[in-house]
């Protein structure tokens, strides 16, 4: 059985950071992953011979494997370019890259090291340009993120999410998308390694208008205190390797262990963008635990992904 269900669309014609989305686009993308998620046999036309380049300049397993098997669920086709040896732009300029795919695909990945260089895919580019990762965003981890918590516990409004670790992307992305949601959102980071002062700046004058709070500290117990989900992520990302030994005597005292996640709700969750290092930014027994969601989340990047392909590239 198969059919074309028309899921309507987002207000952005790409998706590069969720600040560009409203509340509407968000739940429409929710509405839209949980639909997927209930009938992943009966959405199989979605995007019938519909083609989506991958271009990807770092590694990737959630990211490459949820969009290829996305839209094979969807009826399309994914094609694969690995960027890791030659970075966007080093043999052809972005611009030149971006009018040839438009010509052969009806949307477009990229994982890259730049943001800019994904804006610039999204300039030239006729076809929708997807972010699966970039210096700056993470911004399909971080619907999978919330559209997990939104399986869990309905309406987020007034709930608090606490980031603990490095204000890195996938922080930004959690504090654009939390502020849209009304949820309230406290970064923990060591001094200097907050998120970017742009985002936090931003993010707060939406949280006015919307209720959320955000938060910025520099101490794990005060952060935890009664938060309804505690998250955090690698403490040096893709392109830092050689801060890996600095970072991890610097960050020593964020760990997510049992005794920070005492100090949240007792129902609260814990989560991790994955992949993750047991024994440093999270303890083995919190992120297999009964309060880790983080393989639910994981499984839910294919819904929502699902749901942003469907939304930008079914027209």
């Amino acid at each position: 059985m198969t059919t074309t269900t028309d899921f309507g669309r987002l207000s952005v014609p790409d998706l590069l950071c969720t600040s560009a989305l409203d509340r509407d686009d968000l739940q429409r993308i929710f509405d839209t992953a949980a639909a997927l998620k209930r009938g992943r046999e009966v959405h199989t036309d979605v995007l019938r011979h519909k083609r989506l380049a991958m271009i990807f300049e770092k590694d990737s397993l959630r990211t490459r494997f949820t969009f290829e098997i996305g839209m094979q669920d969807l009826g399309g086709s994914a094609t694969f370019m690995d960027h890791r040896d030659a970075r966007l732009g080093s043999r052809e300029s972005v611009k030149d890259m971006a009018k040839n795919l438009e010509r052969w695909a009806h949307g477009i990945v990229a994982r890259t090291f730049k943001h800019k260089v994904l804006e610039e895919l999204a300039e030239h580019a006729g076809v929708p340009v997807i972010n699966g990762l970039s210096d700056f965003v993470h911004p399909c981890q971080a619907l999978a993120d919330y559209f997990t918590l939104t399986e869990r516990w309905g309406d987020l409004t007034g709930r608090t999410l606490t980031f603990v670790g490095d204000g890195n992307n996938t922080c930004h992305a959690l504090i654009h998308t939390a502020v849209r949601l009304g949820v309230h959102i406290r970064v923990c980071s060591p001094e200097g390694y907050e998120p970017n002062a742009r985002v936090v700046n931003e993010a707060m004058r939406v949280a006015a208008a919307t209720g959320s709070e955000v938060t910025i500290l520099n101490d794990p117990d005060a952060a935890a205190d009664g938060a309804d989900a505690i998250y955090t992520d690698v403490w040096a990302s893709m392109g830092q390797e050689d801060e890996i030994e600095e970072r991890n005597g610097i960050f020593a005292d964020y760990q997510v262990d049992a005794d920070l996640m005492g100090k949240a709700k007792p129902e609260a969750v814990f989560m991790h963008c994955l992949p993750a290092h047991r024994g440093w930014e999270v303890a083995q027994d919190v992120m297999d635990g009964p309060q880790s969601v983080v393989y639910d989340i994981a499984e839910n990047r294919l819904h929502v992904q699902k749901a942003v392909l469907a939304l930008l590239m079914a027209r």
